[in-house]
């Protein structure tokens, strides 16, 4: 049984610990959070949690394996580090720190210390985004045009960290995994509409090797909530909406063709209408699965899906576009 620890549990910590508190394979033993009412809260719902409000008490503590965190990213990087010193291996929600360089350290720390480093970037778990890869990889939908995605909602407003670090890490991990490659460049804008120097609103494109390109929308400030991704290809098309309770993804094989034989332009370019395939998704929970994942990493020491390299490839898209960003759209180069 792997022995877990819990720091921060929160919106969003408190759904980690539903999960590791019920899967098999582990056994939560404490949990931390800096806001008493919130561990008196959740106290009487997990009588085998041991709760604090001391993060140290869980990283110091020698009985624990592994230690799961879900604090504020301007946290990530010192409890890490500490927990990476302390021989646990590590979880760490998204992003995974909010400076290049801090995620440099972290994923060599975690390699000398034969750590297992796992950043949460839950939608390379889920179920539709598997399957949209699957499409991808055996060349369902041809050669990838470009994609976009938007993540917005009229909801929590960070005062830290941006809309851009808040919500983009979702799409840009699962633009990269589904393509398989990273981006040359990145451009950005944005605007700060209800505090100074915190976008709430960012637009982001990224141009991959092969031609390729991404555009990303994000915003706080927003009268939808909207989830979905649509990828076009030289032969269909596919759209994942994460926000349908079912159905969550439509392929259509609609395109352009050309012909060899043409006498007119028009006959060069001809529009192809075909059927519309929505294929069956497993309606397990993303989350229960990218946990599990974290789980057997942990048991067989084995580097997970969404490992420190991954976390560090997705900052170094988010640094680029808020270079870029604050260049009022420059496009930035990634080294």
């Amino acid at each position: 049984m792997i022995k877990i620890g819990l720091i921060g549990c929160g919106a969003w910590g408190k759904n980690l610990l539903r999960n590791f508190a019920n899967l098999p394979g582990c056994e939560l033993l404490s949990c931390c959070d800096e806001n008493p009412k919130q561990t008196e809260r959740l106290g009487p719902n997990y009588p085998k949690v041991e709760f604090t409000q001391d993060p140290k008490e869980i990283i110091e503590n020698p009985n624990l394996d592994a230690v799961v965190i879900s604090t504020p990213p301007a946290s990530h990087f010192n409890l890490c580090k500490a927990a990476i010193l302390a021989d646990k291996d590590v979880f760490v929600e998204k992003p995974l720190v909010l400076e290049v360089k801090e995620g440099e350290e972290l994923v060599k720390l975690a390699e000398e210390k034969k750590k297992v480093l796992m950043v949460g970037h839950i939608m390379e778990y889920h179920a539709a985004t598997l399957k949209l890869k699957e499409y991808i990889d055996k060349g369902e939908l041809g050669k990838v045009y470009y994609l976009y995605s938007t993540r917005v909602n009229l909801g929590k407003v960070r005062d830290i960290e941006n809309a851009l670090y808040s919500f983009a890490p979702h799409d840009i991990s699962m633009i990269l995994f589904l393509l398989g490659k990273d981006p040359i460049s990145v451009t950005a804008t944005g605007e700060c509409f209800l505090q100074k120097g915190i976008e709430d609103v960012a637009f982001m494109t990224m141009h991959f090797p092969g031609g390729a390109m991404a555009h990303v929308h994000v915003s706080w400030l927003d009268p939808h909530k909207d989830r979905k991704l649509t990828v076009v290809g030289n032969k269909k098309m596919a759209v994942f909406d994460d926000t349908r309770s079912a159905e969550k993804i439509w392929i259509y094989d609609k395109g352009v063709d050309t012909k060899a034989d043409y006498s007119t332009y028009g006959e060069y370019l001809s529009l192809r209408f075909g059927d519309i395939l929505i294929p069956k998704i497993e309606s397990t929970e993303p989350l229960k699965v990218e946990c599990q994942h974290f789980i057997d990493c942990v048991q067989n020491r084995k580097t997970p899906r969404s490992d420190g390299e991954d976390g560090l490839r997705v900052l170094k898209v988010l640094d680029a576009a808020q270079r870029s960003l604050k260049m009022g759209g420059t496009p930035v180069k990634i080294e």
